[in-house]
C-alpha cells in the first residue's frame, strides 16, 4: 500500500494536543479494530464496548488508565511509531488524515510521521461504514436543535430557559486542522 506523508495546510495549529484529543483518537482506532500495544509489546488492549450512550465505557476507561499508568511502560497505537507518552508532550498535535479523514498525530515542529495507522487496514477508508465517533450527549444536542428550530420559525418567542443555546463541543476529528498529502 502506498505510504503517505503529510504537510499542513491549515494555519490554526495548537501548541499541543490535548489529552482528551489523545484520548479521542485512540477511541476511534479502536473502533476500526487497531490495538494499543502495552508494556513494551507484551500486551494489547482492545476493549469490546468503546462508548456506551453519552460518554466512554467502564472498560474504555480502565484501558485508558491502563495506558496512563507508568508500569505500562511504552505505550503505542498499532501501526505507529509515536508513544501516548509523547503525544501528550508539547511536540505532537493531532490532526485530520487527509486519505481517511482520521486522526493522527503530527510533530509540531520536525518530519511528519511516514503513514496513516489506516495504511495496513485494508478496508479503510470506507464511506459505506459507520465512521468512529465520539459519546455524544444527546439531551443537549436535542436541545441545540430545539433552540436553533425556535429562532428559525418563531424568533418572535422570547428565549426562556428551557430553549437557550448549548454550546456543544466538536468531536474530533471535525474541529482539527487537515492535512494534505504528498505521494511518496
Amino acid at each position: 500500500m502506498e505510504k503517505l506523508s503529510f504537510a499542513l495546510i491549515s494555519a490554526k495549529v495548537k501548541i499541543m494536543a490535548s489529552q482528551d484529543q489523545v484520548k479521542q483518537y485512540i477511541a476511534y482506532w479502536w473502533q476500526l479494530g487497531k490495538k494499543v500495544v502495552i508494556r513494551n509489546g507484551e500486551q494489547k488492549l482492545l476493549p469490546k464496548t468503546i462508548i456506551v450512550s453519552d460518554r466512554y465505557s467502564q472498560e474504555f476507561e480502565a484501558c485508558w488508565q491502563q495506558i496512563l499508568s507508568p508500569d505500562s511502560g511504552d505505550c503505542y497505537l498499532e501501526g505507529t511509531d509515536e508513544t501516548i507518552a509523547q503525544l501528550l508532550t508539547p511536540e505532537w498535535d493531532i490532526i485530520l488524515c487527509c486519505r481517511c479523514v482520521m486522526p493522527i498525530p503530527l510533530r509540531t515542529l520536525g518530519m511528519p510521521p511516514n503513514s496513516c495507522p489506516c495504511n495496513d487496514l485494508p478496508s479503510w477508508p470506507n464511506s459505506e461504514l459507520p465512521h468512529p465517533r465520539s459519546p455524544v450527549d444527546t439531551t443537549a444536542h436535542l436541545s441545540s436543535i430545539r433552540h436553533r428550530l425556535l429562532r428559525q420559525y418563531a424568533p418572535e418567542i422570547p428565549p426562556n430557559s428551557d430553549a437557550q443555546p448549548v454550546h456543544l463541543e466538536p468531536p474530533i476529528p471535525f474541529s482539527l486542522p487537515r492535512c494534505q498529502s504528498n505521494h511518496g
